[in-house]
């Protein structure tokens, strides 16, 4: 999972990327409203940590452009203690979640994770299931059927988000801006050594479960069970 921490006050911004990359979180962090905006119409995010207080452009206008645009990434606002009304503002804005500063570390651990379990994209005991295999991200495992190998960190993210998108075709630049970051300058090659070494893992498993290519559109997964 990649989130985006938008916060102006540079060491907590630095201790919150800390905790999360420990948490088995890729993280961005940026320091102002326009950047902060930039990244998050970027739609790579699978869930941004959004203080209100930014200089150039406030959270709560940040949190309208994203949903004007259609964008529908979960947003945990980072509040002052006591703005109640931010809070409603936020809320009404189609933010998810609030967490007032200063904040329990366990706490936005236990939002974040229910933030994403609403999107749907993990489920409550940090596995993802497609056709007859199981990832597990925390421990970078995948098994089928009483098999199990590991992977690296790499073809963990790379298969998690083929996982989470089922059918839909993933472009090579959509995994690219997902596991490297949109202003990464990894090749397409390096996206096509990754799937082959996930095909290879998958039928080391002798899983039903393929990886096909879309030729110009991208790759996407199918079960044969």
């Amino acid at each position: 999972m990649r989130l985006l921490i938008v916060e102006d006050e540079i060491h907590l911004a630095e201790a919150l990327t800390q905790i999360l990359r420990k948490n088995h979180y890729s993280v961005d962090a940026v320091h102002d409203g326009q950047s902060g905006l930039d990244n998050a119409l970027s739609g790579i995010y699978d869930l941004l940590l959004l203080d209100i207080m930014l200089p150039g452009m406030d959270g709560i206008s940040i949190l309208k452009s994203i949903r004007a645009e259609g964008i529908a990434t979960p947003v945990i606002l980072l509040t002052a203690k006591g703005e109640v009304d931010d809070k409603i503002a936020g809320l009404d804005h189609g933010a998810d979640d609030y967490v007032a500063k200063p904040f329990n570390t366990g706490e936005l651990l236990a939002r974040i994770r229910a933030a994403l379990r609403r999107k749907g994209e993990v489920v409550p005991d940090d596995s993802l299931k497609y056709g007859d295999v199981e990832l597990h991200p925390s421990s970078l495992k995948l098994s089928c059927q009483g098999k199990e190998l590991k992977l690296i960190l790499k073809e963990s993210e790379l298969l998690e988000l083929l996982m989470t998108r089922k059918s839909a075709a993933t472009s090579k630049e959509q995994i690219i801006e997902k596991l490297w970051g949109f202003d990464s300058e990894v090749e397409h090659n390096n996206v096509e050594v990754y799937i082959s070494f996930l095909r290879k893992k998958l039928a080391f498993l002798q899983s039903a479960v393929k990886i096909n290519t879309i030729r110009g559109v991208g790759y996407v997964l199918e079960a044969n069970v």
